[in-house]
């Protein structure tokens, strides 16, 4: 309930009070996400999950601000999310892990035991989640591209190339949680109601705020059809009483 409650409030602010928001949306975000994995899978997954995906996170952002790849050429506003480390905010690979796990489960529950497919699902799921992040985030200017011209239809101040780097770190990401899924254990508790909540509210509360709360059109109706990879064979299995969560 609170980090839905941050995200409600985030457009209805501005200025510091909205970086602030920012922060405590990524803060709670990370939480569920691990204290949900702790449950779930137990401590050492959770961390082996967070080492994978905030690890590799920073990596890349850190790789990216300073020689352009792999997702083009951009820089941060490195004084308005709190501590950085390398000019990159260190709010910015918490985000990695509190928006990608709930994509990952997702995946995990459309696609159990067939990981190729996962992989992919989760690949298509992290480009999706950042058609919403990178244009509000842009818009917010908490970062800014060197080429502002050569993105999506509605989109022009976000190059492909971010898109392209996406696919690349998620990628290698999903096969490390892959080998982690193999070096350790099963779920033990197999609820997966939490995350698929926080997906689920992504997706359409996300859609709904840039349509019409932060004039962002254009990434509302690209985010909507990129997560709605996942989100529609989602609804189409809940919608299943054959095959619940």
């Amino acid at each position: 309930m609170a980090l839905v409650l941050a995200q409600i409030a985030y457009p209805l602010s501005a200025g510091a009070a909205r970086d602030r928001i920012t922060v405590a949306v990524v803060v709670l975000s990370t939480t569920i996400a691990l204290s949900h994995a702790a449950t779930t899978r137990g401590s050492r997954w959770a961390l082996g999950f967070f080492v994978i995906v905030s690890g590799l996170g920073l990596t890349a952002e850190v790789v990216g601000t300073a020689t352009g790849f792999p997702f083009g050429d951009y820089a941060y506003a490195v004084d308005r999310l709190g501590p950085a480390f390398a000019d990159v905010p260190l709010a910015v690979p918490l985000a990695w892990t509190g928006g990608l796990y709930p994509i990952w489960v997702v995946a995990s529950v459309l696609v159990p035991g067939r990981h190729l497919r996962r992989v992919c699902l989760f690949v298509l799921g992290a480009v999706g989640w950042d058609l919403f992040l990178d244009p509000q985030m842009v818009a917010d200017g908490q970062w800014t591209w060197s080429v502002t011209d050569a993105g999506l239809p509605g989109l022009p101040e976000i190059p492909y190339t971010n898109y392209l780097g996406w696919a690349l770190v998620a990628a290698v990401m999903a096969v490390l949680l892959t080998l982690l899924d193999r070096l350790l254990a099963p779920p033990r508790d197999p609820s997966v109601a939490v995350p698929v909540a926080v997906f689920g509210w992504t997706w359409l509360g996300s859609a709904l705020a840039h349509a019409v709360f932060l004039g962002l059109p254009a990434s509302a109706i690209w985010g909507f059809c990129g997560l709605g990879v996942l989100g529609i064979p989602l609804i189409l299995r809940a919608s299943d009483r054959r095959r619940p969560f």
